[in-house]
């Protein structure tokens, strides 16, 4: 009997994927729910587990291709394995000639280590050892890279490197396996592991970074001292990227690069579609420093791109007399903090006001599905934060009917979880309309970009004591300019002015979001 293996549900407006790496090969026993493969979206990577247990047959997907939801990726025989796979009867995995013949030892699964608190996955830098080399115990076999840090992987025991399941440039995730080394010594490890697993039934994981690993004056990577002396590089002549500025081999790679940049440029070009970097010239490219986008920059990227390309994106300004917000904040942001714990800020009256604003015109609270138009009935309000590892919007889920404490105790609250890098993807999805405050920063004015498939976003600046005229006489008010961008492909110029008119006569009379007005 074939059981086929199919894209599982990607999410929330995500009707794609790319297969990034698949973990079993044609004619592999596979358990039930072990993983086979794990896909990449713009917004999450999904993790695909075998249906039933068997031998995987055909893969009909292969790494890089773009799948969509419900597309066959492979198929497994069912019943043509030796049993199933169970905790106290593991199924042995394919082991190398050197595990068979070795009488003295067995060998060792090389896992990836502890990467930190919400790290899942890491990418292979660089393997120092190759198949068929020795290595000492604790000798490091190969680096890795997070979007926050460098993992050396030592060796867990000494022998002989006897198959690297995880080549250079794939990506790995926190439970994975990197290679096997053989000839540990006797009764260290079983003779047959199943996953790393030990005598004692206990999976083996390399220590994380700086505990049991080399010493930190360690010199550069052996891979790079070698690439450097085929290409008549000195150490001074390359840029290290590698922990406490250790050369990596893709170090002296960018450097060799760099040096024939005039010649490369032409040779070495991309699809047509893409742009050509411009020569640079040796002593520029020396000074320059190339460091390869992390994960969560490219999901940004890709998604504001797409954001232009898709959406009849517009932009419409007015500016609003910050007195009285200012004056009722300062009144009572001592008893507020007093009563319910959290400060008084600006985010909850631009919050009140978003939502007031979206119930009179409901189209900027709305997105496009195909031919239709999908209207929401409910604010789910997205918050824009910097953090220092990009941009992320946590969402308030049923902002309009939240009560200003609420409102900042959630804000308070996403945004310690954004910077400490502990939002999870559901936090992030099912946003109906975002805030952005570039004032926090200095903006004095922007045109923010949507985030798809929303309608809407508002824009807040910079705080700026201005002269205004009013009654006919001039006085000096604080100001703030606002920017409500919008897709145009459903939201009229006339909405969208009487959503930020809305939006301003609720912050200069406050009064108005009691009053519903």
């Amino acid at each position: 009997m074939t059981t086929e293996v199919r894209v599982p549900t990607l999410g929330e407006s995500v009707t794609e994927a790319t297969v990034a790496t698949w973990f079993k090969k044609p004619g592999d026993a596979v358990a039930a729910d072990e993983m086979l493969c794990e896909l990449e979206t713009d917004k999450v990577t999904v993790e695909v587990p075998a249906p039933a247990a068997g031998t995987l047959g055909e893969i009909v997907a292969a790494e890089g291709e773009t799948v969509g939801v419900d597309a066959l990726l492979a198929t497994i025989a069912e019943g043509a394995s030796s049993g199933t796979s169970t905790p106290d009867t593991p199924k042995a995995e394919s082991a190398p000639a050197a595990e068979s013949s070795n009488a003295g030892g067995g060998s060792t699964d090389v896992m990836v280590p502890t990467l930190g608190e919400s790290v899942s996955e890491a990418t292979v830098s660089t393997w120092f050892k190759k198949v068929g080399d020795s290595v000492a115990q604790d000798e490091m076999l190969c680096e890795l890279e997070t979007d926050k840090v460098s993992v050396e992987v030592p060796a867990p025991t000494a022998g002989i490197l006897t198959e690297i399941t995880a080549e250079e440039g794939s990506t790995v995730d926190a439970t994975a396996k990197l290679g096997v080394i053989s000839g540990g010594e006797a009764g260290a490890v079983t003779p047959t592991p199943s996953k790393g697993e030990t005598a004692g039934g206990a999976q083996y994981t390399t220590p994380p970074a700086g505990q049991g690993g080399p010493a930190k004056d360690i010199a550069n990577a052996p891979s790079a001292e070698k690439a450097m002396a085929e290409a008549g590089l000195s150490a001074d002549q390359v840029q290290g990227s590698g922990r406490d500025g250790r050369i990596m081999k893709d170090d002296v790679a960018r450097a060799v690069a760099a040096a024939a940049a005039a010649p490369s440029a032409s040779t070495s070009a991309p699809a047509a579609a893409a742009p050509v970097r411009a020569p640079v010239a040796a002593d520029d490219a020396a000074r320059e420093e190339r460091v390869k986008m992390t994960r969560l920059r490219q999901t940004i990227a890709k998604r504001l791109k797409d954001s232009q390309n898709t959406a009849a994106m517009l932009t419409t300004y007015n500016e609003v007399d910050m007195t009285e917000v200012m004056a009722l904040r300062n009144e009572y942001k001592d008893l507020f903090l007093k009563k319910h714990g959290v400060k008084l800020g600006f985010m909850s009256f631009f919050t009140k006001a978003c939502c007031h604003a979206l119930k009179e015109v409901p189209e900027v609270n709305a997105e496009i599905d195909g031919t239709d138009i999908v209207y929401k009935n409910f604010v789910h309000m997205g918050i824009a934060a910097g953090t220092p590892t990009g941009l992320v919007v946590p969402v308030i889920r049923d902002a309009d009917a939240m009560s200003f404490a609420d409102i900042e105790k959630a804000i308070a609250e996403k945004g310690a979880r954004a910077r400490d890098g502990k939002l999870s993807m559901a936090e992030m999805q099912g946003g109906t309309f975002t805030i952005s405050n570039g004032g926090v920063y200095g903006s004095l004015m922007s045109s923010p970009i949507l985030n798809p498939p929303q309608s809407g976003i508002l824009g807040m600046h910079k705080i700026q004591d201005r002269p205004m005229a009013i009654n006919g006489k001039v006085e000096i008010r604080p100001m703030m300019y606002l920017a409500l961008s919008y897709d145009h492909r459903i939201v009229d110029g006339k909405g969208a002015v009487t959503f930020l008119v809305r939006v301003k006569e609720a912050l200069e009379d406050p009064r108005r979001l009691l009053m519903d007005l």
